[in-house]
């Protein structure tokens, strides 16, 4: 059979992704939201959906949906309606979940992301309000085989779930679009973004088309995706799987899939849903949700600089290129640790070099943020401002930065007490150069032979002889003039 070339081909995604919000109690109840409690500790008959029991809408819920509504430039529906969405499952106790679908919050919204050095533009189609379902624990013995434990703790956790226009054309465009989303959820301070415990996770919507066709592809939707890499991954190889089939003659099958991260596949797991199998019907415990003027201006004082300005505005007023913006920017607390140093440091590209090497390095290592590292901003410029006037040099400066981290000593005093203050003064430096010239007659035969990359071997020698302490500078100018007898 004629086989089509991938590149004949284009993808198309869209994805939902849902947030857990940081409130303190559940969106139609007062349980706690806490993380991590002993399994239905945190129940009530509203959360476990017993008869009777009615909802009450959490205040703090809608202004957060507000936040990210305005942050995400949409428009702040005046008026929106709950509704019913029918379906069974047995972490879902009602059998039916409270969210928004004909009038949801905030509609036509977009965010910005850089891709390939480029803007783009992906469009938000909506941020609705809604509970979160229980959580199924599938366990399994000798004794008694396979069987499931149902943990009501999240039942009624308020989500929003934000839903995009298909308008990326590539996993790499998908996974910028949900960092930078993530990034603006954790610079409003409504969510924590924590992938791995499922307070931002995603389901993406695939499929493919031939380049030129402006009809979309059956698409299929990959569900429960819960870190960057996998979403990658299992975007890939489902733009792959659906080229393979077309190719073969097939038909793409409207369908959920999920992903085997063991093996790096998508394998089918039900036919897709449709709306209209979830018969929605407007919540008749809750009455139209209607938001004033007022509500929306308080919600837009609050609003922070959000990660996109955050970039322009670093690139623009410190020189900086795109990959140290995107990093810097990525965590809202090193932005802040940066511009805290950058402040008494005016040398915002070697600031930047000290963050993203040595500092992240010690942060992972330590597995804190910024704000909580003993390395506080007025450390790093005092440790800078020393290398900077020649008091240590750079090497000794990377030597002693764990030290520093760990403790929080000041740079200044830790130089001190170690006497590691640089040496510059030329006839200490000379003296030992000589010394280190008289052991090595070889070498030097050599160098004068043509060999000059034994500079860095003689250099080396002298360092190791002053314990690093010798200014690197003028150390290699001394050097080379010994060496070349133009003393």
């Amino acid at each position: 059979m004629f086989r089509v070339k991938h590149d004949d081909f284009e993808s198309v995604i869209g994805l939902e992704v849902h947030a857990h919000l940081l409130t303190e109690s559940k969106i139609f109840c007062s349980c706690s939201t806490k993380f991590g409690a002993e399994p239905n500790s945190h129940t009530c008959p509203t959360c476990m959906g017993l008869p009777g029991a009615l909802p009450v809408l959490n205040r703090k819920v809608v202004t957060f949906a507000i936040k990210l509504g305005l942050a995400l430039n949409c428009t702040v529906n005046r008026r929106s309606i709950f509704a019913r969405k029918n379906y069974y499952y047995p972490d879902l106790p009602k059998g039916y979940q409270i969210s928004q679908y004909e009038e949801p919050l905030c509609t036509d919204g977009y965010v910005n992301i850089i891709s390939q050095n480029n803007s783009k533009i992906i469009r938000v189609k909506r941020v609705h309000m809604e509970e979160d379902a229980g959580k199924l624990v599938h366990e399994s013995t000798i004794e008694t085989s396979s069987y499931s434990l149902v943990d009501y703790n999240r039942s009624s956790v308020p989500l929003l779930e934000i839903v995009s226009e298909p308008d990326m054309a590539t996993p790499d465009e998908a996974v910028r679009y949900l960092k930078m989303l993530r990034d603006i959820l954790i610079y409003l301070e409504i969510c924590d973004g924590n992938m791995e415990e499922g307070s931002f996770r995603c389901d993406a919507n695939v499929s493919v088309k031939r380049k030129g066709v402006s009809e979309l592809g059956t698409r299929t939707e990959l569900k429960n995706l819960n870190s960057f890499k996998h979403i990658e991954k299992a975007l890939d190889y489902e733009i792959q799987r659906q080229i393979e089939v077309i190719q073969n003659g097939g038909e793409v099958v409207q369908e959920t899939r999920l992903f085997n991260v063991n093996e790096g596949i998508t394998y089918s797991m039900r036919g897709k849903e449709e709306a209209h199998d979830y018969r929605y019907f407007p919540e008749p415990d809750l009455l139209p949700l209607v938001i004033d003027n007022t509500w929306v201006e308080e919600a837009e004082k609050t609003l922070p600089e959000l990660p996109f300005k955050k970039m322009e505005r670093f690139i623009k007023q410190y020189q900086l290129p795109m990959y140290d913006v995107e990093i810097l920017v990525s965590d809202k607390s090193l932005a802040s640790y940066f511009e805290e140093v950058v402040q008494s440091f005016p040398e915002p590209k070697t600031v930047s070099n000290w963050i993203m090497t040595e500092l992240l390095r010690e942060l992972k290592d330590a597995n804190i943020s910024p704000r909580e590292a003993p390395l506080t901003p007025q450390h790093l410029s005092e440790l800078l401002s020393l290398i900077k006037d020649g008091t240590i040099s750079t090497k000794i400066g990377k030597d002693i930065f764990p030290e520093i981290f760990k403790t929080g000593i000041s740079p200044k005093r830790l130089v001190e007490e170690k006497g590691l203050i640089q040496i510059s003064d030329e006839k200490a430096i000379i003296e030992t150069i000589d010394t280190i010239i008289s052991r090595h007659p070889e070498e030097v035969a050599e160098f004068k032979a043509g060999k000059e990359k034994l500079l860095g071997f003689f250099v080396g020698q002298v360092m190791k002889e002053t314990k690093g302490k010798a200014n690197p500078k003028l150390l290699n100018e001394l050097m080379l003039k010994r060496l070349k007898g133009n003393d």
